[in-house]
């Protein structure tokens, strides 16, 4: 009788137990679009994930022109290029990608 839960294992050891899997959280595939709160009632709507054939600096301006808001193109180095609109934004930005043509299967919108 082979029991593998009473192995031996420390969870907060170096060597990587997921090395083998890619696609662990399967998080890459998805464009996400989320809300942060300010302070007050001003919140902040980002979006990250965006495949690299589009252009973030296109879109932004595209955004700041259709939605009437301020926005800004941010680098980050673990998600990319992350465009940050100010406002409450998410259901917006959804309907102008799936116009666009992405599929609608591949937007998570996060948020309260």
């Amino acid at each position: 009788m082979n029991v593998q839960n009473f192995n031996n294992v420390d969870p907060f050891a170096d060597d990587d137990v997921l090395a083998g899997q890619q696609d662990v959280g399967g998080q890459q595939n998805y464009i996400h679009i989320r809300i942060q709160q300010r302070n007050g009632r001003k919140t902040l709507t980002t979006l990250q994930g965006l495949p690299v054939e589009y252009d973030a600096k296109k879109l932004l301006k595209a955004f700041k022109k259709e939605f009437a808001c301020n926005g800004t193109l941010v680098d980050d180095v673990d998600m990319g290029k992350v465009i940050q609109l100010q406002g409450d934004q998410r259901q917006k930005i959804s309907t102008f990608l799936i116009d666009e043509g992405l599929p609608r299967n591949t937007i998570k919108v996060h948020g309260f």
